[in-house]
């Protein structure tokens, strides 16, 4: 069987990016591999473009809805917001499938990104007038409690810990953890062999502690961003990588052919969600905002053009139910 090199992924690593079963079937497809079976290389596949089209993206957040005066005024931090004239937003600029720079015309564009813009134009009727501040997540918690954003957008769980500190509005998004391994590494193929290996993940994000409940025998290398994790796989400076199997995917949507996942996706369901100061009426208002886009169709199709085409997915996936 011919590989085909976009993609290594298996059924439950599919579930686990919130793919129904003929969005599970595409991935499989491109994977090279169904449950089992061979797939002949004259099979039908949705063929994926790893770039993302920007023009479609332009004209979907262009046509996103605005807010109405009665709607902002009736929440103090969306009226803060609209005097401020700025979405402050805590975000990234890295991730290739939820918000990555086009250097050449300087715009972030992905899913996070997306829905940050969205909700920008929704209460300045301007998709534009919002400001980033990079965070990692170390920070995502401090820029908020100390009023450097008024909102973080960058792939953020929602967990118990978090919300003493701050609040979530959403969950907006679904996924689980996975194994990124380089694409020749034949030695580690579920979280079983991760025992006696150098594991990285992410400072400040779920996967340390994930990692030391499933796999107590590794040993865990933080790093403060994806990008040093990724580099410390790719010097053999660490044997994996864990981190949310979204992210796992926009690394080898970038780099076809350079990594694999490396068994099934594990651990807690994570919801993402908007980062807000603690107890801020910006919950509800957010949530309302998200439920529009979700009921409008555009969250749908920002979907299809921040991850769906690009990994030729033609089924959406489903929606987490908005908490509040």
């Amino acid at each position: 069987m011919e590989k085909i090199s976009n993609f290594m992924m298996n059924r439950r690593q599919a579930v686990a990016l919130g793919l129904g079963s003929a969005a599970t079937a595409a991935v499989l497809t491109l994977a090279g591999c169904s449950e089992g079976e061979e797939i002949k290389k004259d099979d039908e596949v949705k063929s994926a473009s790893p770039e993302l089209d920007a023009k479609a993206y332009d004209e979907l957040i262009a046509k996103g809805t605005t807010a109405s005066d009665t709607d902002i005024d009736a929440s103090e931090w969306a009226k803060k917001v609209k005097s401020a004239g700025t979405l402050r937003v805590g975000g990234v600029k890295t991730s290739t499938l939820f918000a990555l720079l086009n250097e050449k015309d300087n715009t972030v564009r992905g899913f996070d990104a997306g829905l940050y813009q969205l909700l920008t134009r929704y209460i300045l009727g301007d998709q534009t007038k919002n400001e980033v501040t990079q965070v990692t997540s170390d920070t995502r918690e401090s820029v908020l409690q100390n009023d450097q954003v008024d909102a973080v957008f960058a792939t953020y769980t929602i967990n118990d810990d978090r919300k003493k500190v701050i609040s979530f509005a959403g969950p907006y998004y679904t996924s689980q953890q996975g194994i990124l391994v380089k694409a020749d590494n034949k030695d580690i193929n579920s979280v079983d062999d991760l025992a006696g290996k150098t594991v990285a993940a992410q400072s400040g994000s779920t996967g340390p502690s994930i990692l030391a409940d499933v796999a107590p025998k590794a040993t865990i290398q933080e790093f403060s961003t994806d990008e040093e994790a990724r580099t410390a796989l790719e010097q053999g400076r660490v044997d994996a990588y864990v981190i949310d199997i979204t992210m796992q995917t926009g690394a080898m949507v970038k780099n076809p052919g350079k990594y694999r996942l490396a068994g099934d996706a594990f651990g807690p369901k994570d919801n993402y969600g908007v980062g807000l100061p603690l107890n801020s009426d910006g919950v509800a208002f957010v949530n309302s905002f998200l439920k529009k886009v979700i009921e409008d169709g555009t969250w749908a199709q920002l979907w299809k053009i921040c991850i769906g085409d690009r990994a030729g997915i033609s089924e959406t996936p489903d929606v987490p139910v908005i908490e509040g």
